[in-house]
């Protein structure tokens, strides 16, 4: 099976970091990806918090693209529900009309933050309750591809630039129905189970039977994201998953101090923790050397029949985060 390989960069702060640095090595990997051939380089969104640096998907997207010639760019996601879809529609096709063919709007309705940053983010508006959601994408749809009919009350607004391509829309979903929502809207499905920790191979399944083409898109795109950290050894990676795990711990108890270096992580976790077993469904993150990577990738890939996985990689060292991407691709790509 030949599997594709994206990123989903959520621009991690070191502890004892700072959000200019973490910025600046996004902008390195990704150069750095685009070289080693990834399909697609994804930028997070995230609120009011000291850990990641991306707070605004469509202002970083501008700079990554423009620092690299070929990949794919895109959301991972844009948190809809904080916004007016002609809004994003608008700073997308601005966008696309920028760097033609490359833009991928991937959208969710996760709040990003915690409900007093969502009150702030909807400052003026109101709360835009989730059950909205799937007419804000429709609504996104229609202005990105003109596709409101007479007689919508939105026929006439006509989302700007125009040019003759449209970013490629995903819904990214951790349980739920959106995968129904992406199937019925001909968009692309993305399956978070970095952020889920279940097995969301059913869904997938559920998005291909259900899919319902389009010109743009006559077949369905799926893909998963899933945080990998490929080493040496499987001990070494091990021994560097327990960065994220440990800054995890340290949310739960109210400490946003960044992503902890791997020694930091050892003072807090119990004696001898390890990260899930591979070959667990719907373990959040996979850590192992390269050949033990790759097989669980192309596990993974087969279980929910998808040809593409998304790595998220998040360690303390960028030095370590590149080189797992490094050693990704050399087994995989």
């Amino acid at each position: 099976m030949k599997l594709k390989l994206g990123v989903v960069d959520q621009s991690p702060v070191a502890n004892g970091g700072t959000a200019a640095d973490a910025i600046a090595q996004t902008l390195q990997l990704a150069h750095i990806c685009e070289d080693l051939g990834y399909s697609r380089y994804w930028l997070a969104e995230h609120h009011s918090t000291n850990s990641f640096a991306g707070s605004s998907p469509a202002v970083l997207i501008a700079r990554v693209a423009s620092v690299t010639e070929r990949i794919r760019v895109g959301s991972g996601g844009v948190m809809l529900s904080h916004y007016s879809p002609l809004q994003v529609a608008e700073n997308f096709r601005m966008l696309e009309a920028m760097f033609p063919g490359r833009i991928d709007l991937g959208v969710g309705r996760a709040p990003g933050g915690d409900g007093r940053t969502t009150l702030a983010l909807q400052y003026g508006r109101g709360g835009i309750g989730v059950d909205q959601y799937p007419a804000q994408v429709e609504h996104l749809t229609g202005w990105l591809t003109d596709g409101f009919e007479e007689p919508h009350p939105w026929r006439r607004v006509r989302a700007m630039p125009r040019a003759a391509t449209v970013p490629e829309l995903w819904m990214l979903g951790s349980g739920g129905s959106t995968a129904e929502y992406a199937a019925r809207l001909s968009a692309g499905y993305s399956f978070a189970q970095f952020i889920s920790g279940e097995d969301g191979a059913p869904l997938m399944r559920r998005y291909h039977d259900r899919y319902q083409p389009d010109a743009r898109s006559p077949q369905p795109r799926g893909n998963v994201a899933l945080g990998v950290i490929c080493a040496e050894t499987q001990a070494e990676a091990q021994r560097l998953a327990g960065s994220m795990e440990a800054w995890g711990r340290g949310i739960m108890r109210g400490q946003d101090r960044g992503i902890p270096s791997p020694e930091q992580a050892l003072e807090t976790l119990e004696p001898g923790w390890t990260p899930p077993p591979l070959g667990t469904d719907g373990a959040r993150m996979i850590a192992g050397d390269p050949a033990q990577v790759r097989d669980e990738l192309l596990r993974v890939a087969a279980r929910y029949g998808v040809d593409e996985m998304m790595a998220v990689t998040v360690t303390h060292s960028f030095d370590a985060r590149v080189r797992s991407y490094e050693l990704l691709a050399e087994a995989l790509l």
